[in-house]
């Protein structure tokens, strides 16, 4: 990040993993609106944990090219092993695509493995991504003021959105809206990272009264006065409107468009949260239901070592 390359990258990553999700939980929605449960990722018949394999290399690959290979000496550190001011964003950056990397791998084994509690541990991991992404956007080393701190505002509205969504999605696996609009958010994030790149990158496209600036190594967007400054931050809120009525275009197309022609034999290989949160359910009433035998049962043994004391009485 903090050039063009380093927003359109990303940005078409999260719009093919938003785009991902929101067609695969309107099938599920579409083909079982009775018995719908949401997943935490999605797959093909030939590859299972493509969604999870892609996210895995792509933070690999992510975090190769912010602490290794955009440096000069293929290294971040400076010669006496500390970490250089105009560096420290890219750490930032490489710990976000770390955290993602973790919940993939996670979520493989334990999709593996299959313990009772997979659903909520592996939204659980997917809702620390979205909070560490959040976290290290807000508190940024780098300055992100000005135009470029409109941009990371945000953007961090639509993370923001993302996380809460991940959270109630642990509690309530059955609602189609949250999965909908936790999938629009990611589409909206990358639609996003996509806008800021070209808007604060593209020389032709600065607001009018604004420059591109090299500092400490960075190219920074700064505007001449504050009015010029004023208009542009109000130009990049328009941006955002008119990218949430897209996006909420998209989505809504999708929705109408599947439920339309989406038959009830489409097949797909989806993480099987349904039996998870049904195997679950079952567990839970199979231990009430043992509890209350055993509860009876004692009810039953203490009456008849009671009914002789009440007899003889």
């Amino acid at each position: 990040m903090g050039t063009f390359t380093g927003h359109i990258a990303p940005g078409l990553f999260f719009m093919s993993v938003g785009f991902w999700h929101l067609l695969n939980h309107i099938k599920l929605q579409v083909q079982q609106p009775n018995s719908y449960v949401s997943s935490p990722w999605f797959g093909t018949s030939k590859v299972r944990y493509i969604e999870l394999y892609s996210i895995f290399l792509g933070s690999i690959v992510s975090v190769s090219m912010e602490l290794f290979l955009v440096h000069e000496r293929h290294q971040p550190f400076d010669p006496d092993g500390t970490i250089p001011s105009n560096h420290l964003h890219n750490f930032e950056h490489s710990f976000i695509s770390v955290t993602y990397s973790v919940y993939a791998a996670f979520a493989i084994i334990l999709d593996k493995i299959k313990p009772k509690a997979r659903y909520a541990l592996t939204q659980s991991l997917q809702a620390l991504g979205f909070g560490q992404q959040l976290f290290l956007f807000h508190f940024h080393s780098a300055d992100h003021l000005g135009v470029e701190g409109q941009y990371h505002m945000h953007l961090q509205i639509a993370i923001a959105v993302s996380l809460i969504t991940a959270l109630l999605g642990v509690n309530y696996p059955r609602s189609f809206i949250i999965s909908f609009v936790r999938s629009t958010s990611i589409l909206c994030q990358g639609l996003w990272f996509i806008v800021t790149g070209y808007m604060l990158y593209t020389p032709s496209l600065l607001p009018k009264g604004c420059l591109i600036h090299m500092e400490e190594g960075l190219e920074k967007v700064r505007c001449k006065e504050e009015e010029a400054l004023s208009r542009a931050k109000s130009l990049v809120n328009i941006q955002f409107s008119m990218c949430l009525i897209v996006v909420t275009i998209i989505a809504m197309s999708l929705y109408l468009v599947l439920l339309k022609f989406c038959g009830e034999n489409i097949n797909y290989a989806a993480l099987s949260s349904k039996e998870m949160i049904l195997e679950e359910e079952l567990d839970d009433v199979e231990s009430a239901n043992n509890d209350q035998t055993d509860d009876s049962k004692r009810f039953i043994h203490m009456g008849r070592n009671l009914g002789p004391i009440y007899i003889e009485r």
